[in-house]
């Protein structure tokens, strides 16, 4: 029974830790409070990745009248989403699928055009912030290309962390 509670604590222990770590990269002020606008950066740092309409939930809960998130309601809120494994990223084969289905000649890669393109429809449509954060990360500076597999490799590593 000692043996349970002890895991139970180092696992909490480790959640708040890469909570408390997250949150510190976007606490430019070191004064325990990040700007709302920040939280989906951290959630999504976290290996969470909630849809728009779940972020807005996550802040409505912890959001200040001021504007901001304090690190005292936001950690057992994220606590507890990291401990029911909520938001998990979609299966890698999935997102290959996706990006194939996309790349209608098979050439294992899209322009950025072409992504930005797909990206801006459907339901939730990427912001121009969020659009330019991924190309940053997904198009290859070499060739201005987006190779898919490297990129979803990238992301589920990321999403793992």
């Amino acid at each position: 029974m000692a043996d349970d509670r002890e895991r139970a604590e180092i696992l909490v222990t480790g959640v708040h830790k890469r909570i408390n770590d997250a949150f510190q990269v976007f606490d430019h002020d070191l004064n325990k409070t990040v700007d709302v606008r920040e939280i989906g950066a951290i959630v999504r740092s976290l290996g969470c990745f909630p849809t728009e309409a779940e972020l807005l939930d996550i802040i409505d809960e912890v959001e200040e009248p001021n504007g901001f998130i304090c690190f005292e309601r936001f950690l057992p809120t994220m606590s507890k989403i990291l401990m029911e494994n909520k938001f998990r990223p979609i299966p890698e084969d999935t997102l290959l699928t996706a990006f194939e289905v996309l790349d209608q000649q098979k050439k294992g890669h899209l322009e950025p055009n072409e992504l930005t393109e797909y990206m801006r429809q459907g339901d939730e449509p990427f912001t121009q912030l969020e659009m330019e954060e991924m190309l940053s990360s997904a198009v290859e500076p070499d060739s201005n290309l987006i190779y898919y597999k490297d990129f979803v490799n990238m992301m589920v590593l990321d999403g793992e962390r």
